[in-house]
């Protein structure tokens, strides 16, 4: 096996890791917001949604 030596990578301040789950969170709010819109739409349009012209 190969030896590698340990590194630590990135080692986040406080502040950086606080500002990281912030952008996460808004992340998973704004996927969340989408998913529930989506199916808002699709239960309000109904099964309509796939009566269209070709």
């Amino acid at each position: 096996m190969v030896d590698h030596p340990t590194e630590a990578g990135i080692v986040l301040t406080p502040e950086e890791k606080r500002r990281q789950r912030q952008r996460n969170l808004a992340i998973a709010f704004a996927l969340a917001g989408l998913c529930v819109l989506f199916w808002v739409i699709t239960i309000v349009k109904g099964a309509a949604i796939l009566q269209r012209p070709m």
